[in-house]
């Protein structure tokens, strides 16, 4: 590929057409807001200037909603020889574009299984998408020379793509991916007006359960509203969950021992479920799940210090695996938890011991 097109010069769009940009191909870009389009093309994400001719593939970065008008227009002027988006939904945006009369052999839907709380072409990045899952959704319709620019384009932006049916694609980011955020956000709204006191005590548990909380919520509220039925089922499905784990911490409290047992069996079973569910989650580079131990070490909160560490872990042959920081409240320490392989886990202990770190058991 020598020439791309992208509209849309938010976080998605802006780190595409760097990843591309760095690999040699020359990219044109396209906003509504001008300003977000000098932004990217100030970051050394292309041009703003307009292609002479097609180029050989555009890329609509906009939400769902506007997927199908936008692409529409571009096809309606030749801006590109094929089309792609990178919407989070896909079956909405295609039945879209199939009222519109577009020409659907020149298009094929996709979605980059990444990104960040932050929103902007400021919060972009050319490694955006590097080993992440990259969806495509080819119709009978897509022709063979636009799926093999959209290949190019994942391996270009050194993804890895996931060849799906698009309503399958819709079914399976309402499960990981939309109805997180949901969750995500029900639990942190419970911190709105909670006491001081008691959101002092918020721990590394709530902060990686509401992470995905702090995202913008317009964005949101178009990704939602396109994919809202199955959302909607999967959100049900919790909802039969949550009113039986309700009822079993109540019988908890009962003072009738065949209903504390029962309520110890009900709080069992989920979290047991919930252990085999994260267990199918793919672990390091896609493959089974690993296990790790843990080496915590207490830093300060100073610069270097994280560097130090990773480079005394280096120097006693130990290859870090996973990284967490937890930091302490009200002091200017952290808590950094290094996940190694388990027959690593004593040797680098006694290791950082011995350059000086406070290593906690």
């Amino acid at each position: 590929m020598r020439t791309a097109a992208v509209i849309g010069t938010g976080l998605i769009g802006t780190s595409i057409a760097l990843a591309l940009s760095a690999r040699g191909v020359s990219v044109h870009l396209r906003d509504r807001d001008q300003a977000t389009v000098r932004t990217a093309s100030a970051l050394g994400a292309g041009t703003e200037e307009a292609p002479d001719g097609p180029v050989e593939l555009a890329v609509v970065a906009a939400p769902p909603a506007h997927v199908g008008r936008t692409l529409a227009q571009v096809q309606a002027e030749g801006l590109a020889h094929s089309y792609l988006d990178v919407a989070s939904v896909k079956g909405g945006p295609g039945r879209e574009l199939a009222e519109l009369g577009c020409d659907l052999s020149r298009y094929v839907g996709s979605h980059p299984m990444a990104g960040k709380e932050r929103s902007g072409p400021l919060a972009a990045s050319p490694d955006l998408f590097e080993g992440r899952p990259w969806v495509l959704t080819p119709t009978r319709e897509t022709s063979t020379d636009t799926l093999n620019l959209a290949l190019e384009l994942v391996a270009l932006c050194r993804a890895v793509p996931v060849v799906m049916d698009a309503a399958e694609h819709d079914r399976a980011v309402a499960l990981v991916s939309h109805t997180p955020h949901l969750l995500a956000s029900m639990v942190a709204a419970r911190l709105e007006h909670a006491a001081d006191s008691a959101v002092r005590l918020a721990g590394q548990g709530v902060r990686d359960v509401t992470r995905i909380a702090a995202s913008e919520p317009a964005m949101w509220i178009d990704i939602l509203a396109a994919n809202a039925g199955p959302v909607a089922d999967v959100l049900a499905d919790l909802a039969e969950d949550l009113q039986r784990t309700v009822g079993a911490l109540r019988e908890l409290q009962s003072a009738d021992e065949d209903k504390r047992r029962d309520g110890v069996s009900g709080i069992e079973d989920v979290l047991r479920r919930g252990n085999a569910g994260r267990a199918r989650i793919p672990g390091k580079h896609g493959t089974a799940p690993a296990r790790y131990e843990v080496v915590a070490v207490l830093i300060g909160d100073r610069p270097g210090e994280l560097a130090r560490v990773f480079a005394d872990a280096g120097r006693a042959g130990v290859n870090i695996e996973d990284v967490r920081i937890e930091h302490s409240t009200g002091q200017r320490a952290g808590l950094v938890q290094l996940m190694v392989a388990p027959a690593v886990a004593t040797s680098l202990a006694s290791a950082l011991v011995e350059r000086g770190w406070n290593v906690r058991s």
